[in-house]
């Protein structure tokens, strides 16, 4: 847990504070100077009795009084005594270690490491790092990078994992005006990584006070359940959050043996973890931030937008970029409309986009905004303003009305000022003030869809899960041993379950063929058991007729290698659908879901979702599916049973929350059709 004097510590000493400010010790001292803070400060060097005017001292038993924060940066080897004397000698609960030389650079770091935290631990202490950049809050400033961004209240909340990375992240975001709350940095997680600000974030969390917004960049996932525990907590509080994830393509060189395994990775579990979350998955820092820059505005409560330029394109190409996402911009007609045109240059156009042309000025700027206000408030959720300049006239008139406007408004209205050189200081001015900007139309068009796209299910996810026979579950996956399970087991899991399946009997050998026939009826599937990919072997056989057939195909399929037996199935149709699961680590199990048959690899329309799967994720599921206007049914053609569809997805994820054993699952296929869903093949593998 985060102490109160990590976040806004009354004293400070930093360990190893230098005269250079080109060393870590010595910028990070210039840095709280710099920032004004209001606490007593100290230095630890056995060299200086002053460093850039603050008091300096051979060792922690030399200061006077306590100490909540030290922030240390001096040589690995020595950090721990360091921590050590402090703790007991100045009585300091709160570390920041700047220093690198731990677990990141081998075993012998790692073992500095390992007694740095131990040490922190047992006495109750907090810290962040080593090898971190530090911690920005608007208390104080310790970190020793630059440039450090404006501190303010109402700003952003960011937590990251890379020094180096949050640097870039806030430059992005100061180029756009974007302030920050708190910056924390966390290098090595040895203590305190990312989830647990995450955590400290929604526990301290005071509707009143504490920002709205909050960002993450993350290296890695410890923790999954605590990210998705305090992320859902948090948007449920009213905040937004998005972050980048990096590190994405271990699946590459991943070998499997289902179909699932091909199709599933751990970034496919971060992206369901996020998704679940409800937490707006970027894929760099200047997507972070435009996102941060979304979140920044008052909420949009539908997708209708009227946009205000003095250009005709950018109206284009943003009205093009917001129709990909449903947003639409509607046509503004009657009384409002001429109203807006009464006071505008002749040859100016209300259409929507509102073009009042390059000789703009700022009263008229405010007169759009003004008349759209009063007379479409009820027909319009939001205004984006696109103004720029040829560089003919100072725009700062213009950026003070949109800012004043911007704070005054109970609708949001977004600002796209893309004159980045010729109205550079016009931007600054804007800045100043407070406001946040895009240079891009099209840029925050995707942004604004995005965003809009993400759904929370705190609230629709409350309903009861599918009912399966745990009992039978358990008694099926305690006699088992590791690998694959015979299709007698298999049957009864989804039996279990409440997965329909196609009727089905085993031949081991010829004499069971007979028997079999009878009981699943011409026409009839014949497939063989025990290879993986039954298909890529010749062992299905389709529209088997007769007796006589029947054995000829027998014989056929047992003479295939690893063969240990043959399945009849009655012949069904349908679409041939398919979900699958895999366990991923401390994600827990993954569910896949698309179009089944040999397309589940050649299109790979699948998505994905962590159990446990509520209705309206399986829902979700199936619609962001590339193929699910199968589902509403084309070309006269009838559509499949979506809701059978979403309750299969829904038991399987139960089936694994029951047997946690399950290593992979496919169902593939799963025959669709108006009336419901069929499971016709199935492999379920054990890893206990």
């Amino acid at each position: 847990m985060i102490h109160e004097a990590l976040s806004h510590p009354r004293s400070i000493v930093v360990v190893g504070a230098s005269n250079d400010i080109a060393k870590p010790g010595g910028k990070v001292l210039k840095n709280l100077l710099d920032g004004g803070f209001s606490g007593r400060l100290f230095g630890i060097n056995p060299k200086e009795r002053e460093v850039q005017g603050v008091p300096c001292h051979l060792s922690a038993a030399e200061l006077a009084g306590p100490v909540d924060l030290a922030i240390v940066s001096i040589p690995a080897p020595l950090v721990a005594r360091a921590v050590e004397d402090l703790i007991l000698n100045a009585g300091c609960r709160a570390f920041i270690v700047l220093s690198a030389g731990f677990s990141e650079v081998g075993p012998e770091g790692a073992a500095l490491q390992h007694r740095l935290v131990e040490l922190v631990d047992r006495h109750g202490a907090c810290m962040i790092g080593p090898n971190c950049m530090g911690v920005l809050t608007t208390t104080y400033r310790g970190t020793f990078a630059g440039p450090i961004p404006q501190l303010r209240p109402d700003g952003v909340d960011f937590a990251s994992g890379s020094g180096a990375t949050a640097a870039f992240i806030m430059e992005a975001g100061m180029e756009m005006g974007m302030s920050f709350s708190s910056m924390f940095s966390v290098g090595n997680s040895a203590q305190l990584g990312v989830e647990d600000v995450l955590a400290w974030w929604d526990e301290t969390f005071d509707p009143a006070t504490s920002p709205r917004v909050k960002l993450l960049y993350m290296e890695k996932i410890d923790q999954p359940e605590k990210f998705l525990r305090h992320a859902s907590s948090l948007i449920a509080k009213g905040c937004r959050l998005a972050g980048i994830k990096a590190g994405a393509s271990e699946a590459g060189n991943r070998a499997a043996s289902s179909h699932t395994g091909a199709m599933a990775s751990s970034d496919a579990a971060v992206e369901a973890l996020f998704r679940k979350a409800g937490v707006v998955r970027c894929r760099g820092r200047e997507d972070l931030m435009l996102t941060a820059a979304i979140f920044r505005h008052k909420p949009l409560s539908g997708k209708r937008l009227a946009i205000v330029t003095h250009a005709g394109g950018p109206g284009v190409l943003l009205s093009d970029s917001l129709s990909k996402g449903g947003f639409q911009v509607p046509q503004l007609t009657g009384p409002g409309a001429q109203a807006i045109l009464d006071g505008l240059f002749p040859g100016s156009s209300v259409q929507n986009p509102i073009d009042f042309l390059a000789t703009g000025t700022a009263g008229q700027l405010r007169h759009i905004l003004d008349m759209l206000e009063l007379h479409y408030r009820d027909a319009l959720d939001g205004v984006v303003v696109i103004f720029g300049t040829p560089g003919l006239a100072d725009v700062t008139p213009v950026y003070r009305v949109l800012f004043e406007k911007q704070q005054a408004s109970a609708w949001p209205i977004f600002a796209v000022l893309p004159s980045v050189m010729t109205a550079h200081d016009a931007i600054l001015n804007y800045q100043s003030w407070g406001g946040f900007n895009f240079t891009d139309e099209v840029l925050f068009g995707y942004t604004l869809n995005r965003a809009a796209r993400v759904k929370t299910y705190e609230k629709t996810c409350a309903e009861a899960a599918p009912t399966v026979d745990r009992a039978a579950i358990r008694a099926v996956v305690d006699a088992a041993g590791d690998g694959y399970l015979p299709p007698a087991d298999v049957a009864r899991l989804l039996d279990a379950a409440g997965i329909p399946r196609a009727a089905e009997v085993v031949a081991t050998d010829a004499d069971g063929v007979l028997s079999a026939c009878d009981t699943c009826r011409f026409p009839l599937v014949m497939k063989v058991i025990g290879p993986v990919h039954k298909t890529d072997v010749g062992g299905v056989v389709l529209n088997v007729a007769s007796l006589a057939e029947a054995r000829e195909h027998f014989h056929r399929l047992m003479a295939i290698p690893q063969a240990t037996g043959v399945l009849f199935q009655p012949q069904l149709s349908g679409t041939e659908l398919f979900i699958g699961a895999t366990r991923e680590g401390r994600f827990g199990h993954l569910v896949l879901c698309g179009l089944g048959g040999i397309y589940i690899e050649v299109f790979r329309d699948v998505s994905e979702a962590l159990v446990p799967i509520c209705a309206a994720e399986a829902d979700d599921m199936i619609r962001r599916l590339r193929s699910y206007p199968l589902f509403r049914g084309v070309r006269g053609k009838p559509g499949l049973n979506a809701a059978a569809f979403a309750d299969a997805i829904r038991r399987v994820g139960e089936l694994c929350q029951a047997a946690p054993e399950l290593a992979e699952l496919d169902l593939n296929p799963l025959l669709a059709s108006p009336d419901g869903v069929f499971a016709v093949d199935a492999r379920i593998r054990v890893q206990k």
